[in-house]
C-alpha cells in the first residue's frame, strides 16, 4: 500500500502543458520556474511518501475520536501535522506578506495531489485551511488580515467553512444561524452547524470558523446571508489566545469513508452566545463563502485524481504479482501474473488515462488561475478567469466521478481479494464516495455549468473552447502519425457533440429548464471528458517531439500509448452522450411520479 508521487507526469504537465516557463515570467513569479517546480515537488514527494502515506490505513482502521467534546486525532496524525506546518507546506501558495511562500498553484496543485494522494483523510485539514486563507485575503479588513492570516498560513492555526444546518444542506436560502451585534462592533452568534470537516480537533492551537448566519433583520432567502469569523479561542490584542468562545462540538460524525477526518457538529451560543467578527459588508456572505467554495471546489477535484491515482497504483503492483490461469494467447504455459490478462490491461489502461487526463486538465485549470490573478495584462487576467471559472465544475464534477470509477476498477483487479480491506483498496473506494457530494454534488456542479457558465453568455466561452480545440486538431492532422490522426478524429468528433450540446443548453435553458437539467450531469460528463481528451492530444503532441528529440524515451513512448487509449476508449463516449442529452431529454421526466 505504499505510495510513490508521480513526478515525472507532473512536471510534465507543468512544463509542456501549464508552460511554467511564461507563469515564471508574470511579475511576483519570477523564481517559480521549472527549476523551483521541480525541487518543490521532490521535496513534498518526501514528506508525503514518507510520512503521510504510511499513516492512511491507520486512519481508516484508528479513526479520529470524540469524548466530552474533545475531538482525538488518530495517532501520529498530531505529529505529522507539525512536521506538516513546519515545513511550510500550508503557507506554499499564499502571499509573502502573509508569511507564505508565493508560489503559483499550478505548483501548488501538484503538491495538494500528493498529499491527498498519501492521505486524503489528514489532507482534508489544509485543504479547509487553504479556502478559509483566500476569503480573508479577499473580504477581510486589515484587522482580521493581521489577527488571523499569519498563524493559518502558517499552519499554527487551522479554518473551517461552517454552510450546512440540518434543515439547509445545498439549500442555503434557509440557513437559520443568527447573529447578533454587540456595542463593540463583533456579533454573538447562535445556532447549529453540521458536516464541519476538521470542525474540532487537536493537531492545531486554535480553529478559525467562518460561519454564514443572519444578521437580526436581514432580508430572506441568500440575499440575507453574511459570514463571521468565529474563532475556537478569542484572540487577544497582542495576538495571544485568550478565553475559549462559546462554540462546542457535540458529536462527529461515523462515516463511510475519510474516517480520520472528523466530521463535526458545532453548536454556536449555548452559552450566552458565540463572539464573531464580521467579513466584508452585512448580507454579502454568500458571495465571499463562494471564494472559498471555488477554491474548495478545484482542492476537491484534486482530490479525485489522486485518491484514483493511489489506487492505479496499487492494482497495477498488484496484478504483476497475482498469479491467476493462463494467459489465453498461450504466451505462458502455466500460470502468469493476471497482468498478462487482455482484460485487466485494459482496465489499467482506463484507470491510468483517466488520471492522466483529469491531471492534465487540472494542470492546466491552475495556470489558468495564476494568469488570472497575476498576470499585468487586464484582457489576459479576464480572458484566463473566464476559462478558469468554467474549468472548475469540470475538474471537481468529472474527476470525482472519474475517481469513483478507477477506485471501482482498482478493486476488480484485485477480484475477490479487493472486497477485503487489508489490500486497501476498498478504503480508497470507500474514500472517493464522498468527493462526488461535498463542496456541492456533481448536480450542482452541472447547474452552475449550465446556468452561469454556459446559458448565461449564450454559449460564448464554450464556442471559444471548441475553435481551441478545433485548432489542436488541425495540429494533430498536421503530425499525420497513426496515433495523431486516431486522436484527431476521436477529438473532432468529441468537440462536435459538444457544441451541439453547448447550442441545446444556450438555446433551451429558459424556454424548456427541465429538458436541460435533466441532461446537466450528462452535459458536465461530456465536458470534462473533452477538456481531458484536449490536453491529453496536446500531450501527445508534445511526447510525440520529445521522442524524436530523444527525451525520455520509455516516458515518451507511453504518454502517447495512454493519450491513443484516451481516444480510443474514453473520448468515444462524447457521441452517445450528446445523444443523450440533446434527443433523450423527454423520456427523463415522461414516467408519472406516483410509478416511481
Amino acid at each position: 500500500m505504499s505510495y510513490v508521487a508521480p513526478l515525472k507526469d507532473m512536471l510534465f504537465n507543468i512544463e509542456h502543458l501549464a508552460n511554467i516557463a511564461q507563469i515564471a515570467q508574470i511579475p511576483g513569479f519570477e523564481d517559480a520556474g521549472l527549476d523551483t517546480a521541480q525541487a518543490v515537488l521532490e521535496e513534498a514527494a518526501k514528506f508525503n511518501e514518507g510520512v503521510l502515506a504510511p499513516l492512511n490505513w491507520e486512519g481508516d482502521k484508528n479513526p479520529t475520536s470524540w469524548k466530552d467534546g474533545v475531538v482525538t486525532a488518530t495517532p501520529g496524525f498530531k505529529e505529522a501535522f507539525k512536521q506538516f506546518a513546519e515545513g511550510g507546506w500550508q503557507g506554499l501558495q499564499h502571499p509573502l506578506d502573509f508569511g507564505g511562500q508565493g508560489l503559483p498553484k499550478t505548483i501548488g496543485a501538484a503538491c495538494g495531489e500528493m498529499q491527498n494522494s498519501a492521505n486524503m483523510s489528514f489532507a482534508l485539514c489544509p485543504l479547509l485551511s487553504d479556502g478559509a486563507i483566500e476569503a480573508l485575503l479577499t473580504a477581510g479588513s486589515d484587522e482580521l488580515k493581521a489577527s488571523y492570516l499569519g498563524n493559518l498560513v502558517a499552519g499554527k492555526w487551522t479554518g473551517t467553512m461552517n454552510l450546512t444546518e440540518p434543515q439547509a444542506g445545498s439549500d442555503l436560502a434557509a440557513v437559520r444561524t443568527r447573529a447578533e451585534p454587540e456595542p463593540d462592533g463583533s456579533f454573538k452568534i447562535f445556532g447549529t452547524k453540521i458536516f464541519i470537516t476538521w470542525g474540532e480537533h487537536d493537531m492545531a492551537e486554535n480553529i478559525i470558523h467562518l460561519v454564514l448566519a443572519r444578521v437580526q433583520g436581514a432580508p430572506e432567502g441568500v440575499k440575507g446571508i453574511s459570514l463571521f469569523v468565529v474563532p475556537k479561542f478569542l484572540v487577544n490584542p497582542d495576538g495571544s489566545l485568550g478565553a475559549r468562545n462559546d462554540v462546542h462540538c457535540v458529536s462527529i460524525e461515523h462515516k463511510l469513508g475519510i474516517k480520520a477526518s472528523p466530521t463535526a457538529v458545532l453548536q454556536f451560543g449555548d452559552h450566552g452566545g458565540a463572539v464573531g467578527y464580521l467579513v466584508g459588508q452585512e448580507n454579502r456572505g454568500l458571495e465571499y463563502m463562494f471564494i472559498m467554495m471555488n477554491a474548495a471546489r478545484y482542492g476537491v477535484g484534486v482530490q479525485g485524481i489522486a485518491i484514483a491515482e493511489r489506487a492505479y497504483q496499487t492494482a497495477a503492483r498488484f496484478s504483476r504479482e497475482r498469479v491467476q490461469s493462463r494467459p489465453v494467447d498461450g504466451s505462458v504455459a502455466a500460470g502468469a501474473p493476471i497482468i498478462h490478462h487482455p482484460d485487466v490491461r485494459r482496465m489499467l489502461m482506463t484507470m491510468r488515462a483517466y488520471v492522466e487526463g483529469c491531471r492534465a486538465m487540472a494542470t492546466v485549470a491552475a495556470s489558468a488561475y495564476d494568469a488570472a490573478h497575476n498576470h499585468p495584462d487586464v484582457q489576459v487576467r479576464k480572458d484566463n478567469q473566464t476559462f478558469y471559472e468554467f474549468m472548475v465544475p469540470l475538474v471537481k464534477g468529472y474527476s470525482t466521478e472519474m475517481s469513483l470509477e478507477v477506485t471501482s476498477l482498482a478493486v476488480q483487479v484485485h477480484g475477490g481479494m479487493g472486497y477485503i480491506e487489508e489490500t486497501g483498496v476498498a478504503q480508497y473506494y470507500r474514500d472517493a464516495k464522498i468527493l462526488t457530494i461535498y463542496e456541492g454534488t456533481t448536480a450542482i456542479q452541472a447547474n452552475d455549468l449550465v446556468g452561469r457558465k454556459t446559458s448565461r453568455d449564450g454559449g460564448k466561452t464554450g464556442h471559444a473552447l471548441a475553435a481551441q480545440i478545433e485548432a489542436t486538431e488541425s495540429e494533430l492532422l498536421q503530425s499525420a502519425t497513426p496515433d495523431a490522426l486516431a486522436m484527431a478524429k476521436r477529438l473532432k468528433a468529441a468537440r462536435l457533440a459538444f457544441v451541439d450540446v453547448v447550442n441545446f443548453v444556450a438555446g433551451n435553458t429558459k424556454a424548456s429548464p427541465n429538458a436541460v437539467f435533466s441532461g446537466s450531469v450528462p452535459y458536465l460528463m461530456l465536458a470534462g471528458n473533452l477538456m481531458a481528451g484536449w490536453q491529453m492530444a496536446r500531450a501527445l503532441l508534445v511526447a510525440q517531439t520529445q521522442l524524436a528529440a530523444g527525451t525520455d524515451v520509455d516516458f515518451m513512448r507511453a504518454k502517447i500509448i495512454t493519450a491513443r487509449f484516451y481516444a480510443d476508449h474514453l473520448l468515444t463516449k462524447a457521441p452517445g452522450m450528446r445523444d443523450s442529452i440533446v434527443e433523450g431529454a423527454e423520456c427523463v421526466t415522461a414516467l408519472a411520479l406516483e410509478a416511481f
